[in-house]
């Protein structure tokens, strides 16, 4: 429940503070003593549009602030803990300032939040109900919701918005598959051709290296076999080689065994020389024998190049390696063309099983819904009958639809207000007096299933008066016993069923007229419900016919 409500220089308010209790709490004044000011000044605690021209000093920022009674409500403390706020099991405090340029900021237990998580802890805080918002009455969604909170489908509307959700994202795989692989049969066959042909060129990592360089040694295949034939000649072959040379020094060097000091160690290393340039010739020989002249491997070097500097031109690759992955993944592409149809057939169960999972918790929110249909009709009959409404005709409409969010049902409230009258959509046959009453039976029944500490009515009884205005007050007081009413009011019938009650109304200061609101004592409660019965001056028979209509509040 609301237990002070604080707005500073906001419209014509300068400072109020007010302190609000649990049951009826009754809100009067002239009109235009600033009522619908204080109603605006909370619309902006749920997350309503701030305007500057509301700002009532531009020196200084307009604040509206208002804490709450939370004991009981800890479905609060998860939204706290989403958003980083800090969490009190007792009291919730939420404030909005608005700068004399406009700027807005939000706060939640004086924690900075953005205007949507402002917005989301009001509405679970707070039920305004204004004739404007009569209008939902007419809305298929707000019946929808009526429906539920009566059908304690709460739960279930939790789980199949998430089974649907599943499904709907399980759809989403299946029909993005479908598309790519419609997509890649459309360009199967040019696939399996790229492929056919990469695939025969029998690639092979590094070969286009080894090509090259085979290429650059045929081409110079004549200045090669002429060096080589240098080298061998140089080394073991001409008339004065380097392995003679080396013979001659070893032998020499033997005989000088017993007459240098460490010959025979340099005679050894001599040896080891003609061993190493044997070795090299070998060597030399071996390769110049393997090198073979022939023009034909030229051509077929040539050739071969030709082929992978083809295919790396036409598939946009720099490397043989390149070629070799694109062949994989193109490999891999037919693969899955191949085993698509058991792929898609595959995700086309699981978002059938999807479905079904959803569909069968819809069921159930539909039979719940089927359920409570009749009966809430048959009550709001009886809760409406009192305000003026014998011969109102209700019946709750629930049509099978398709799969949705909210599930498998189309709810329509149909209404005759005459006899004889066909059953029709409210808004094609309510005036708004009925309209109004119709909303507050629904809200006098739907109070103990909205888990909110406050609901606010805004002059919900316009257009009525005499019994009628009786009943709708004690149909507000009803509904103040599960949970905090203020009710803003014209009507004296409504006022006196109060358990406190408030007066707004204007004064003026030496520069200015500025809404002021203050509790009532039991004398001005008196004084105020025989204003309102009279219209001007106050008599005795006017202030007998308030304490009468205060009956037992009247102490």
């Amino acid at each position: 429940m609301i237990r002070t409500l604080h707005i500073s220089n906001y419209a014509l308010i300068d400072t109020i503070d007010i302190e609000l209790h649990p049951g009826l709490n009754i809100v009067t004044g002239e009109t235009g003593a600033g009522k619908s000011i204080i109603l605006g000044a909370l619309s902006l605690l749920l997350g309503g549009r701030a305007d500057t021209k509301a700002v009532r000093d531009l020196k200084q920022k307009s604040i509206i602030e208002a804490s709450f009674g939370v004991k009981g409500f800890d479905h609060l403390r998860q939204l706290c803990e989403e958003n980083d706020i800090d969490w009190d099991a007792d009291t919730m405090i939420l404030r909005r300032e608005i700068t004399p340029a406009g700027r807005s900021r939000a706060f939640v237990n004086d924690s900075p939040v953005n205007l949507s998580v402002l917005q989301q802890t009001a509405l679970s805080l707070i039920d305004i109900h204004s004739q404007h918002q009569n209008l939902l009455l007419a809305s298929p969604p707000y019946q929808l919701r009526v429906l539920d909170s009566l059908a304690g489908n709460n739960e279930r509307l939790t789980k199949l918005s998430e089974a649907y959700m599943a499904y709907r994202q399980a759809l989403k795989r299946y029909k993005l598959e479908r598309k790519s692989i419609e997509q890649a049969k459309d360009d199967e066959e040019f696939l399996r051709f790229q492929y056919q042909r990469l695939k025969e060129a029998n690639l092979r990592a590094g070969e286009l290296e080894e090509l090259e360089h085979e290429r650059e040694l045929l081409i110079n295949m004549s200045d090669v076999k002429n060096s080589l034939g240098i080298i061998m000649s140089s080394l073991v072959e001409g008339e004065e080689n380097a392995d003679q040379i080396l013979k001659r020094s070893a032998d020499e060097s033997r005989g000088l065994s017993d007459l240098v000091e460490d010959a025979d160690n340099l005679t050894e290393r001599l040896q080891a020389l003609r061993v190493e340039v044997q070795d090299i010739a070998s060597t030399f020989a071996a390769y110049d024998r393997s090198l073979n002249a022939d023009p034909s491997r030229l051509n077929e070097v040539e050739e071969r190049l030709n082929v992978i500097y083809d295919l790396m031109r036409r598939y946009k690759s720099e490397t043989v390696e390149d070629l070799i992955s694109q062949r994989d993944e193109i490999k891999e592409r037919l693969k899955s063309i191949d085993l698509s149809d058991e792929t898609l057939r595959k995700l086309e169960i699981i978002a059938k099983q999807a479905k079904r999972g959803a569909l069968e918790i819809a069921a159930e929110i539909s039979k719940a819904r089927h359920s409570e249909a009749e009966r809430f009709a048959e009550i709001l009959k009886e809760r409406a009958l009192p305000l003026g409404m014998k011969n109102l005709q209700c019946q709750i409409s629930v049509r099978d639809t398709e799969l949705t969010i909210t599930g498998i049902d189309q709810v329509e409230f149909l209404f005759a207000f005459n006899k004889n009258q066909p059953l029709l959509p409210v808004g094609n046959t309510a005036s708004g007096g009925e309209i109004s009453r119709l909303m507050l039976s629904i809200k006098s029944i739907v109070a103990d299933k909205m888990q909110l500490p406050s609901i606010i009515f805004d002059e919900v009884d316009t257009g009525v008066s005499g019994d009628v205005a009786n009943k709708m007050g004690e149909m507000m007081r009803q509904i103040s016993s599960n949970i905090q009413v203020l009710a803003i009011t014209h009507l004296p019938q409504v006022a006196s069923k109060g358990d406190h009650h408030y007066k707004v109304f204007k004064q003026d200061t030496d520069n200015s007229t500025i809404t002021l609101i203050k509790e009532l004592s039991m004398q001005d409660r008196v004084n105020e419900l025989a204003l309102m019965l009279s219209g001007s001056s106050i008599d005795k028979a006017a202030l007998d016919n308030a304490r009468s209509l205060l009956g037992d509040n009247y102490k």
